[in-house]
């Protein structure tokens, strides 16, 4: 049975109240700070990612038709199902088969009590995919700064819904909370480039992109390989829009930026290649 967001909040919101009337006598000196933040801030304080993140799972939750591990498989996965759609990887048919959170049945309660709970691997579609929307829209105003939120809820709203407009305005409160993210960007620009289509913003705002992840200074090892994935993303879309408009002298240069970091630059030698031939064959 899937659980309304509003249940939720209201639950929360008994919880954050009882800690609240407790904790009043010795947080006068918040009051100032409260000010600026916004209800859900306010109510949930400090916690408030760990609310985020959890509205966040409750949208792959719906995401799955209510079929999830549990707490104690979630670990195990290396990134919500939502995350990985939204970057154009699906399972296959096969992969859905083979994924089976529950096993077999504990005992005789277990195989009895699977009557009631659904059990079986599938996604929402047929503009269903609207119910992850509020998980959404809650984790963003829990936790700003939790850059898949934006980028997750703008691809189904454009790409599943065709709600373009409402696809930007997210994306452009996720740029207003995390100014320059390059992320957010490569979003923005896919709306521009694919949906519109409008290029030249797209462009535009690509290479804006570009600018920005040149400038992070990761320290980790996972921060360096983020950067990469994204500094990657971003300049073959860019090759990809220059060959589209018949520059390709430009999208050569992408292509070979992208060779730097991508995992498979011999495939990118191969679309070098091609536009190389373009650009020596005789005018006619």
């Amino acid at each position: 049975m899937k659980i309304s967001p509003l249940i939720t909040v209201f639950g929360l919101v008994s919880l954050a109240f009882t800690l609240a009337t407790g904790l009043a006598p010795h947080a006068e000196h918040w009051s100032q700070h409260a000010k600026s933040d916004n209800l859900l801030g306010m109510m949930f304080g400090d916690a408030r990612k760990l609310f985020a993140n959890q509205f966040f799972t409750m949208a792959d939750v719906y995401f799955h038709s209510g079929y999830y591990p549990s707490v104690f498989d979630q670990n195990a996965r290396q990134e919500k199902e939502i995350i990985s759609a939204s970057r154009g990887q699906k399972e296959t048919e096969v992969d859905e088969k083979k994924e089976d959170f529950f096993g077999k049945p504990k005992d005789w309660i277990d195989s009895f009590g699977r009557h009631f709970k659904i059990t079986q691997h599938t996604h929402l579609e047929n503009h269903n995919e609207r119910e992850i929307l509020p998980w959404l829209r809650l984790a963003a105003d829990l936790d700003p700064q939790k850059i898949e939120t934006y980028t997750v809820g703008a691809f189904f709203l454009r790409e599943h819904l065709a709600r373009t407009n409402e696809a930007e305005a997210f994306l452009r409160e996720g740029l207003r909370n995390n100014p320059g993210n390059p992320d957010l960007l490569f979003e923005l620009g896919r709306i521009y480039e694919a949906t519109l289509p409008e290029p030249e913003r797209a462009r535009n705002v690509w290479e804006l992109g570009v600018r920005k992840v040149l400038e992070l200074n990761p320290k980790t090892d996972e921060e360096k390989q983020d950067q990469k994935q994204t500094f990657d993303k971003l300049v073959v879309h860019l090759a990809h829009l220059e060959e589209g408009a018949g520059r390709f002298a430009e999208s050569i240069a992408w292509l070979k930026a992208a060779q730097k970091v991508s995992p498979v630059p011999e495939e990118l030698q191969k679309q070098i290649d091609a536009l190389e031939k373009k650009v020596s064959a005789p005018q006619k």
